[in-house]
């Protein structure tokens, strides 16, 4: 078996799905890039059992068939190559492979192709098309808030809920929450689905260079999303996602509206001087005024700052741990933001002031930290 193909093009194949591969698989055989080749077109799949992605790419040979090829090593070796077209020739027997380039020969050994995992097929499944930079956007707005807790997997991925008049994505890992819903995208029927992180990751990598749109299939257990010459299968987090909506508080009497540039500098700063165990930092509103405090007992470290703000509602004092409090806005795309609270001990909801665009819908929401007065 044998095939021409452009060294830059492979490296950008092979470094878009290369994401997959895990440091240490239970498989042998999952260290390697599945080549399969049919008139012309070479298919290029990595896989963890869990993920698997695939991309197609253009190349010369009349041959078709399949082999492993060791996933680091080609990595390894393509990096070095200016763009040149490098020749691939297979012994279909040995499973032996010659790499010819302008500037000599490289040998190494492969596997069975046969011996790859198959790809789990969608049976019965629904589907519905969605924008790429709307999926993208989906991603970013939310994989920051999900959990770590390996007791609770179900709060580790995002929470895909499709409705025929919108679809809402949620992630929480019970001290954050964000829910972004899209009134410019829906499904033909309801349905719901907990994607895990790292696909999740992979489609926010891959994505950033999309246009036009993403289609995703699922069922039960699997969901298929492809676009342009990429799919990736996934399977999906079983089990039942909280209710997010009871957590969320309606009544919030309590509402500030500050510059989020200044805000996020002002949290950024603060917070270098607060305990670092809790991250807390104080905002206590006054009238037109928020003061942000920070500080660390046991060092005697303390910093404070004042920014002007627009406020409504009863003078305030209340905590929050910066960390969060500073992802959530740097993860916001506007230029002035809402806080929205009601009790010092209740949870403090954060909304962009103007929308970024007429379907989105963002909600983020913070559980406070209790301060020592």
């Amino acid at each position: 078996m044998k095939f021409i193909v452009s060294s830059i093009s492979l490296l950008k194949q092979l470094q878009a799905i290369s994401g997959v591969l895990n440091s240490n698989n239970a498989l042998p055989i999952l260290d390697n890039f599945l080549f399969e080749i049919d008139k012309g077109l070479l298919k290029i799949s990595a896989s963890d059992l869990e993920t698997t992605m695939t991309t197609s790419i253009n190349i010369e040979s009349k041959d078709s068939g399949s082999i492993a090829v060791p996933a680091k090593l080609l990595l390894d070796t393509l990096k070095t190559f200016a763009d040149q077209p490098l020749t691939f020739s297979v012994d279909d027997a040995k499973f032996g492979i010659e790499i010819i380039s302008d500037y000599g020969k490289y040998k190494l050994t492969g596997h069975n192709g046969e011996e790859f995992p198959k790809l789990p097929s969608l049976e019965s499944g629904s589907s519905l098309d969605i924008d790429a930079s709307v999926l993208a956007s989906a991603i970013n707005k939310t994989i920051f808030a999900t959990g770590n807790d390996e007791l609770r997997p179900v709060m580790s991925g995002v929470f895909c809920q499709l409705a025929t008049d919108s679809i809402t994505f949620v992630a929480t890992d019970a001290h954050k929450l964000v829910r972004y819903r899209r009134t410019d995208a829906q499904a033909q029927a309801a349905s719901s689905f907990i994607i895990p992180k790292k696909p999740l990751n992979l489609l926010k990598n891959t994505l950033s260079s999309v246009s036009g749109n993403v289609k995703i299939e699922y069922n039960n257990t699997n969901a298929f999303f492809s676009f342009e010459n990429t799919n990736l299968i996934c399977r999906l987090i079983d089990g039942k996602y909280p209710n997010y909506e009871a957590v969320i508080p309606k009544e919030n009497p309590n509402k500030l509206t500050v510059d989020r540039v200044s805000f996020l500098s002002s949290i950024k700063r603060v917070s270098i001087f607060s305990n670092k165990t809790t991250h807390q930092v104080r905002l206590k509103i006054a009238g037109s005024e928020l003061s942000i405090s920070a500080e660390d007992l046991d060092f005697a470290n303390e910093a404070s700052e004042r920014l002007t703000c627009q406020y409504n509602g009863e003078d305030m004092e209340i905590g929050f741990n910066s960390k969060f409090l500073a992802e959530m806005l740097s993860n916001l795309n506007c230029e002035n933001v809402n806080l929205e609270m009601s009790a010092p001990n209740r949870a403090g909801i954060l909304l962009p002031t103007e929308k970024e665009n007429p379907g989105e819908d963002i909600l983020m929401l913070v559980m406070p930290v209790m301060l020592n007065s």
